[in-house]
């Protein structure tokens, strides 16, 4: 059950541990004003998985948006299993290509939409990117699931269960940001 819900235990533990965080402020969140949000930026690791798709299923539903990874290389293909499961939401994730965090060129109106509280803090430590408002992705699941924990590599189940919670969150995010929208 650990495998297919969260991932691996860590998954588990890291979940756990980011309520709190989030709770008592210590998720190094900023939290934007939905009036001046023109683009969502999806934030993951290797912008193959978690960021790519949220990035295709956010333009799927006519917003502006973007995705990087902090420890990727920009042109990398997105992982086999994530566009297998991709495809079986019914997102094609194939001609996606990895964007590096040295190459995301911030925009005004940006919002970073991270996976996991580590990466937030991240975010913020980085000079180019610490005034821009940042939050967690996993926010805008329901129930809550701040830790969006990494698919890359693990259980099919999992990933198509990671993919899934995504999705919803973006959903959840067409009505919190209408200046994202297209037109």
């Amino acid at each position: 059950m650990i495998r297919s819900r969260f991932g691996t235990f860590r998954g588990l533990v890291r979940l756990a541990l980011s309520y709190p965080q989030l709770a008592l402020g210590r998720s190094a969140s900023v939290a934007p004003d939905p009036a001046r949000v023109r683009r969502l930026v999806f934030v993951c690791q290797g912008n193959i998985c978690r960021s790519a798709f949220a990035d295709v299923v956010a333009r799927s539903v006519g917003l502006r948006s973007a995705s990087f990874g902090l420890s990727t290389t920009t042109g990398r293909a997105a992982h086999g299993p994530a566009i297998a499961a991709a495809r079986a939401l019914g997102h094609d994730l194939s001609t996606h290509r990895a964007v590096d965090l040295v190459d995301y060129v911030p925009e005004p109106g940006d919002v970073l939409l991270a996976m996991e509280v580590r990466q937030l803090h991240r975010l913020a430590a980085d000079p180019r990117l610490a005034t821009l408002p940042r939050m967690l992705l996993g926010s805008w699941t329901r129930p809550m699931l701040p830790h969006l924990h990494d698919p890359y590599k693990l259980d099919d189940r999992y990933m198509a269960q990671c993919l899934a919670r995504i999705e919803q969150a973006v959903d959840a995010l067409v009505r919190a940001f209408p200046g994202a929208r297209l037109s």
